[in-house]
């Protein structure tokens, strides 16, 4: 059975094919969530040619998109090009977790999958950081329960709004600079933005550890996570394949497969 997962953030797309032992292709779009099925299929046709791989091929599809207006799209690709019904995140599956929140339902299935595919690797209670758009942070205890956590802007985001809001201040790209004191505007933007980034990963780190009160490992996942790679004592493990491993652990507990 081949498996084509979907993963759908606010701000890219990965769509990404397991073949029953391993992932075999990855691809990512800027999410547009007016883009139709039919408009992704011609975009995916392409890709999966390339990979020497047909719309036939596939059997199974997953979704997990924090973009409900998307959803209908995908759900339409599904079904017109792989003659599957999909597997929705948050409307037809069983997690297998309990979701430990006052209002359960308002727990973004990206969270949650990270969730599943972090309990599946590391054992023990867990946070787990997601640097996308927005940066979380989510308690994850032993039994694989989600507790809940931290929702913070993302990296991006906090770049673009000083632009945006301070009319001398240019748009400039995110690195790590090697000092904390900027010599000149683009330099201090950086530094506080990267500098001022880790700082929020390290205090939210140790105010969730005091508030919990036992041993925690921390994983970082998403596309920005490599950045904080070495700047951080207080991340334990980098894995950038967290959420593509919670879509399959769900797409196991619910069709018994792959």
């Amino acid at each position: 059975m081949m498996l084509l997962a979907i993963e759908q953030g606010n701000t890219n797309t990965l769509f990404a094919v397991h073949d029953g032992k391993d992932w075999i292709a990855q691809w990512r779009t800027a999410t547009q969530s007016t883009r139709t099925g039919d408009e992704y299929a011609v975009w995916l046709y392409q890709l999966l040619a390339m990979a020497d791989l047909k719309f036939e091929m596939l059997d199974a599809c997953i979704i997990s998109s924090v973009v409900p207006q998307s959803i209908f799209n995908l759900r339409n690709l599904a079904r017109r090009y792989l003659k599957v019904e999909p597997l929705v995140i948050g409307e037809n599956v069983d997690l297998g977790i309990p979701v430990r929140l006052e209002k359960p339902s308002e727990a973004g299935a990206d969270r949650l999958v990270n969730a599943i595919g972090a309990h599946a690797v590391y054992p023990g209670d867990l946070i787990v950081i997601d640097s996308g758009t927005a940066t979380t942070f989510d308690v994850i205890a032993a039994d694989g329960g989600f507790e809940g956590g931290v929702i913070a802007p993302g990296i991006n985001l906090s770049m673009e709004a000083l632009h945006a809001a301070a009319a001398k201040l240019p748009r400039v790209a995110i690195r790590r600079p090697e000092r904390a004191i900027g010599r000149d505007t683009v330099g201090a933007m950086q530094a506080g933005v990267f500098w001022g980034y880790i700082a929020l990963i390290e205090g939210l780190i140790a105010r969730i550890k005091a508030e919990w009160g036992r041993p925690m490992t921390v994983v970082a996942t998403g596309g920005v996570a490599s950045l904080f790679h070495g700047a951080t004592a207080a991340i334990d493990h980098f894995d950038s394949d967290l959420t593509i491993r919670g879509m399959l652990e769900i797409h196991r507990r619910n069709s018994g497969s792959l």
